[in-house]
């Protein structure tokens, strides 16, 4: 092989090196970036304003306006669209699983020599064509995890829907803006007004398909994350 086969076949051998490595970085920035993609929308989370009413005509002459009467006794709990009420966040969950395997097996196989006119074939005195075989195979694999989650606070949201059954679809977020970046509380769900306190609060355990998200921004959310090369080897596309 001449010298410029040689250097040519080391510069294909450098390209080829180079689209492997290019194609391993962009494959990780896209593992990376698949797990930062938002759930919801944030703008489901705007409160919905219940529409106004036609302010009704002021009748001169009289001190009792019934379009503006308020009744002394009447229910402040929440009951129709665009009403506030405070979710009290009672979250709590623990969840454990460990798994044991053990496998094992063994086999072995044997065969006698032949014989030749009633005796056995044989070189030196010992016998040949004799053939045992065995083999053994063994497994043991275990695994264990935990996980506990724990959310406690309160937040307020509106009623976004009454549905015809009479329950109200809640909905509200919680942003919270600290020297390290932000904070950020969003919930959605389902309830029944009977479950609302005389205080106007429901507990979260309450909520009927309830979507509650915690999560920030900042330095301490971004200390929180692995990078993307570490992302990319937690990853299903990873070889290892």
């Amino acid at each position: 092989m001449t010298g410029v086969s040689r250097q040519h076949r080391q510069v294909s051998l450098g390209r080829q090196g180079l689209a492997a490595l290019m194609l391993l970085i962009i494959a990780a920035f896209l593992a990376g970036c698949a797990g930062q993609a938002p759930r919801d929308d944030e703008r489901s989370y705007e409160p919905v304003m219940p529409e106004e009413p036609a302010e009704s005509e002021r009748v001169s002459g009289s001190i009792f306006q019934a379009a503006y009467a308020s009744s002394l006794v009447e229910d402040r709990r929440a009951r129709r669209v665009g009403d506030i009420l405070t979710i009290r966040l009672v979250e709590r969950t623990d969840a454990s699983k460990s798994m044991n395997t053990n496998t094992s097996r063994d086999s072995s196989t044997s065969m006698q020599p032949p014989t030749l006119f009633g005796r056995g074939v044989t070189h030196r005195g010992r016998p040949i064509l004799e053939t045992e075989m065995g083999s053994s195979r063994s497994f043991e694999g275990g695994g264990e995890s935990s996980q506990s989650n724990r959310l406690e606070g309160e937040i307020t949201v509106t009623v976004a829907r009454r549905l015809p059954n009479g329950n109200l679809m809640v909905q509200g977020e919680k942003w919270l803006t600290l020297n390290q970046g932000e904070e950020m509380v969003r919930i959605a769900g389902i309830i029944r007004p009977q479950d609302i306190a005389s205080d106007n609060s429901v507990p979260s355990n309450r909520v009927a398909d309830a979507r509650i998200t915690y999560s920030g921004t900042g330095s301490l959310a971004n200390a929180n994350q692995p990078g993307w090369l570490t992302r990319f080897f937690q990853s299903p596309l990873s070889p290892l």
